[in-house]
Order: structure tokens, then sequence, then C-alpha cells
């Protein structure tokens, strides 16, 4: 899919340049120091790079008094939209598209590019950081990046497109990780996760499940693989087609998850509160 210059234009630099930059740290105050599989590595959370960071930074790091220390502000914006708050206020939308957009203008959004509901051609020019999912020009779209106390990852898959070829790494997974929370949107999943795709998303702890039953992966495939992920909440998104939702919600209660519906669209996760059993939360669109 061709992307406009303005969308080219909004890539940015590796995590490695963005570590050097101005603006850009991991606090190491147990923020960000999520239990996902890939930051048990020493590398990242021991670096000589984020220790210094670290240094230079701790003492300015204020959090919004609206959030704790170890709480994620999750609010579900609309389709596959939800915008997330950490702890130091940053916030961050996904699937960002020209439909479904929070009323703050997000630092961070990540894109997948299945089709127009799910990425924009014109991102809002005071946005920072432009994560696409898929790479315009073919191959491999990978990203690392850190922000003050959330980093984000990506892990590619392939999808279909409307003629019904496989249009290979057409969508990305991502893995947001803050307050000790690994956070994963699963994005326009079109297959199952192999082994290595459950290896290198780690341990999560919070899904966003495409939930259609048509355009993306049908239930018995989709709970196939939260049953791999085994996360502890299971949010519901792209539910547009006839009935979906509710379907669903049916299967899971059937297989014994307990669903929780809320009456508003934000949920403020921590992992103190996690629910002890996988758990269907479904939040209205708001």
């Amino acid at each position: 899919m061709p992307a406009a210059p303005t969308l080219r234009a909004a890539l940015r630099p590796p995590l490695a340049g963005l570590l050097l930059a101005a603006g850009v740290v991991l606090a190491l105050v147990g923020q960000a120091a999520a239990s996902c599989q890939l930051l048990a590595d020493g590398w990242f959370r021991d670096s000589p790079q984020m220790q210094r960071a670290s240094y230079l930074h701790r003492a300015s790091l204020v959090r919004p008094a609206s959030l704790a220390r170890d709480e994620v502000g999750i609010r579900y914006v609309g389709h596959a939209t939800f915008e997330i708050e950490t702890p130091m206020g940053v916030r961050i939308a996904t699937d960002y598209n020209a439909i479904h957009r929070p009323e703050r203008l997000p630092r961070i959004v990540t894109m997948n590019g299945a089709h127009s509901t799910h990425f924009t051609l014109n991102p809002d020019p005071g946005i920072e950081h432009v994560l696409l999912g898929w790479n315009p020009d073919g191959g491999p779209m990978d990203h690392d990046l850190v922000v003050d106390d959330v980093r984000i990852r990506n892990l590619q898959t392939n999808i279909r497109g409307w003629d019904g070829e496989t249009r290979r790494l057409g969508n990305s997974i991502f893995v947001f990780e803050t307050a000790d929370l690994c956070i994963a949107h699963l994005g326009h999943l079109h297959h199952r996760l192999t082994q290595e795709d459950l290896a290198r998303l780690g341990t999560i702890d919070i899904v966003f499940a495409p939930v259609d039953n048509a355009s993306t992966l049908r239930l018995d495939s989709l709970i196939e693989v939260l049953k791999a992920l085994s996360p502890r909440v299971i949010v519901p998104m792209h539910a547009y087609t006839y009935g979906s939702l509710e379907s669903f919600v049916g299967r899971m209660a059937s297989e014994g998850y307990p669903v929780q519906r809320s009456d508003t669209p934000l949920y403020v996760a921590s992992r103190r509160t996690l629910p002890e059993a996988a758990t269907v939360l479904v939040l209205p669109e708001g």
C-alpha cells in the first residue's frame, strides 16, 4: 500500500538514536520494569545508557495526580482504538485513524495497514512518534521505542487482502510495557501464533482482541490465540459485525472465563488489581 510523503516523514529513528536524543528515557524506578520476557534480558534494563538516563532524569519525573505510580489508564475510544496513559502522562493511541480519535492529542500513535479504520495518511503533525505496523515499501518494520516510562515494541504478522491474497507482514501486534504491566494490541490479526511468536511476545497481562469473527480471526482460532497468550484481562474490540460481541462473550463464558461489563470506557489497570483468573472485560466505546 503506497504511503503519502507526510506518513513516511512521520517515521522516527531507531531505539539507539532515541536513547541518546533528548527527551527519551526509561526511569528505573519500577514504572516500566514490566514482566514481559524480553525485559528479563539484562541488556535493556542494565545498559550504561539506561543507567545514565535514569540518573539524569529521575529527579524530574512527574506523574499526573489522576494515576498512581503503578497504574495505567486505558480508555476504549472505538473500533480498534484505545487511549493508553502511563503514570508519567505519556498518552498513546492504538490503530490511530481519521474516524476514532481520543479527545486529547496523543504523544505516540500506532497504526496497522489493513484498511482505513486502522491508519491515517495524515496524522496530526503535533504527534511526536508515529509507529506503522507495516512497511509501505514492503518487508519488515520493527519498532523498539522508549519514551519516558513506556517501552513499545511490535511483532509483525501476515494479513489477507480484500482479494483473499496474503499480504506478508501487513499487521503488527504492538506491546506496551509500563507500570509493571505488559499490554498487547493484536491489531488486525489473521492467523494463529507460532511458538516463536509467543516467545517473542513474552508474558502478556492485558490483551485487546479483535472479535468480529469475519475479517480477522474466526472465533475458534481467536480463542486458541487467547489461551496461548494466557493474559489476565481480555478486552474485546473490532466488534463491527452484527452480534459478534455477544457471540464472543457467550463463547468465552461457556469456556469458563468470567465476564465483567463496565459502565465506563475507562479502565484503570495495575498489577495489584489484576484478577486472579483470566477475565473478559467489556468496555463501552466512549
